[in-house]
């Protein structure tokens, strides 16, 4: 193997584990504000857990954000909770910190 390889590879595995970091900070976001959410709308433990693997199924639906968010809002709207767009997008962005911070601290 030649130098260049070697780099290339040490390269790639780089970038493999700052995906994988990303994803993982994602979904663990996406778990909290699951959550957070659920928390807003009354919802018993057990269906709490079950509301905030939802949340991060709903994020495979389509690229960036907007289908969490539309998730949330049109959830808690139809459990009768007041928010609005600027709210969630506040506390996904708030979520996000949280669990970077959840996931160094487990490292």
């Amino acid at each position: 193997m030649t130098t260049f390889d070697g780099r290339e590879h040490a390269h790639e595995a780089a970038f493999a584990r700052a995906e994988e970091m990303v994803f993982r900070i994602t979904a663990r976001r996406n778990r909290l504000v699951g959550q957070w959410a659920a928390e807003r709308m009354g919802l018993t433990p057990e269906e709490t857990d079950a509301y905030a693997k939802s949340v991060v199924q709903a994020d495979f639906e389509e690229a960036g954000d907007e289908d969490v968010v539309r998730k949330l809002c049109g959830d808690m709207a139809a459990a009768g909770v007041d928010t609005d767009d600027a709210l969630v997008r506040r506390t996904l962005a708030e979520k996000a910190i949280e669990a970077r911070r959840q996931l160094m601290q487990a490292e």
